[in-house]
């Protein structure tokens, strides 16, 4: 088998101009770092990478894998049309915290709101990435310039820190239709910070995962059960 190994400098090179407009919405510091870009190479993957690679999953370090990553590659089947991303559910309360204001001037909505009939967001620790519908869908393509990143922003009032993950989400509340939502056993967060951080009360809705667990994902260093 074959192993390809990039540059990060070169992969960031590529990235700046591209996710540039993203980063002061959705970057930890204030200020664009040139070297933040890397924190979006998911969202702009199918620009970078030669067009003869059509699938790339993406993940996080902090996983453990309970079953065959191989059979995670059975799910780029079940994208319904005009989906580009496979990605899980956030599990935690993070974005109703988010899309505070916009949930206050908006009382009925489901933005920020529990599965199974909200919309909590997504976590980008697991990503199936079909870098052939991102190249194909006008309107991916059209939801990453500059101005529609700005309006978006705009309209849900949103600041984020979590990079690729903070844009997913924001565009999964506007066009629910690119994503092909995983199972939360797929990408089983740990952290439980939003717990102890006033959302104790509404913190298990988001939290719960039923079913076999097949990859965990140990986020905010949060240790991993052993076998």
């Amino acid at each position: 088998s074959q192993v390809v190994v990039h540059d990060v400098n070169e992969l960031t090179e590529k990235l700046f101009p591209i996710v540039e407009a993203m980063q002061k919405h959705f970057s930890a510091g204030s200020g664009t770092y040139y070297s933040d870009s890397i924190f979006f190479l998911s969202v702009a993957m199918h620009r970078i990478m030669p067009k003869e690679i059509t699938q790339i999953i993406q993940v996080d370090l902090d996983l453990k894998y309970k079953t065959n990553i191989r059979d995670l590659f059975d799910e780029f089947d079940n994208f319904p049309e005009g989906a580009v991303i496979g990605i899980a559910r956030e599990m935690q309360p993070v974005y109703r915290h988010t899309f505070w204001q916009y949930r206050r001037e908006n009382p009925q909505t489901k933005v920020g709101d529990p599965p199974p009939d909200g919309l909590p967001g997504f976590n980008s620790g697991v990503l199936l990435l079909n870098l052939e519908a991102m190249r194909q869908s006008r309107l991916y393509n059209q939801l990453l310039e500059p101005a529609m990143v700005q309006k978006l922003t705009e309209k849900y009032h949103f600041k984020g820190h979590l990079g690729d993950q903070d844009f997913f989400t924001m565009v999964g509340m506007e066009h629910p239709e690119l994503f092909h939502v995983l199972d939360c056993t797929w990408n089983r967060q740990l952290c439980t910070w939003w717990r102890e951080h006033g959302y104790s009360d509404v913190f298990d809705q988001y939290f719960q995962c039923e079913g076999e667990v097949k990859i965990y994902h140990g986020n905010c260093n949060t240790p991993i059960p052993e076998d």
